[in-house]
């Protein structure tokens, strides 16, 4: 099996875990640190390692994607912000997702939302249609990260913006040392460095790249947000 089949693997075991009632986190990092308290028990379908939409933002009339969203949490949230006429879009690998994402957003009321089954690295939207891109803790998991930020650039209109929540290392660490401190598909084995994260955003075209880490999730390893703008 290899690593997308892993983190596939696991994924669609936490989102049937979840459809049946239970609740999970993904790997070493926290469960959120955002303000999600006015989602009440949705909050617990959260697996990401922070809170992408309270710096990405949003404005009424706007699409937003989510790459990597999982049980809709960070979906639901943009969909209420970019109300009215905006719209929030949810692409997820796992159909076990698909189906708790889209019974979480019934429950929570909104209907502006979307949410497709694709990969990160091969989107399933149009060029230049959507404002802002979010995702939390997803990037981290892909093998083809370089894909994911020109995928990320295609399909933003000029001007649009990311609001990213991700574990990311330090500099100093290698490969080899970020997966002694845990798993691919926990989130941190596949993490890039602070200086890997900026020069692959700016590869792929970003501009105003700004990181910063929040919190400690494993040994030189932070929970982190990133924003940046497609010129």
């Amino acid at each position: 099996m290899d690593i997308k089949e892993r983190v596939a693997d696991r994924y669609r075991s936490a989102a049937l875990q979840m459809l049946e009632g239970e609740s999970g986190c993904c790997g070493g990092s926290t469960c959120g640190d955002g303000d999600y308290e006015d989602m009440g028990a949705l909050a617990e379908v959260s697996l990401g390692c922070g809170n992408p939409t309270a710096v990405a933002d949003l404005h009424p009339g706007e699409t937003v994607l989510d790459l990597g969203s999982g049980g809709g949490l960070d979906v639901i949230v943009s969909a209420r912000r970019v109300a009215p006429g905006g719209k929030a879009i949810g692409v997820d690998m796992t159909p076990e997702m698909l189906e708790l994402a889209r019974k979480n957003a019934v429950a929570a009321g909104v209907d502006n939302v979307e949410f497709l089954l694709g990969h990160i690295e091969e989107l399933p939207i149009p060029s230049g249609s959507v404002d802002v891109i979010i995702s939390n803790c997803v990037i981290n998991l892909s093998t083809e990260k370089p894909r994911v930020f020109a995928e990320m650039a295609r399909v933003l209109g000029p001007g649009g913006r990311i609001g990213i929540a991700d574990i990311v290392a330090d500099d100093f660490l290698t490969p080899a040392e970020r997966a002694e401190r845990g798993d691919w598909a926990g989130c941190i084995a596949g993490a890039l460095s602070e200086n890997e994260y900026r020069q692959g955003l700016a590869e792929a075209g970003f501009t105003d790249i700004d990181l910063e880490f929040t919190s400690e999730a494993a040994q030189g390893m932070y929970n982190a947000l990133i924003r940046a703008k497609r010129p």
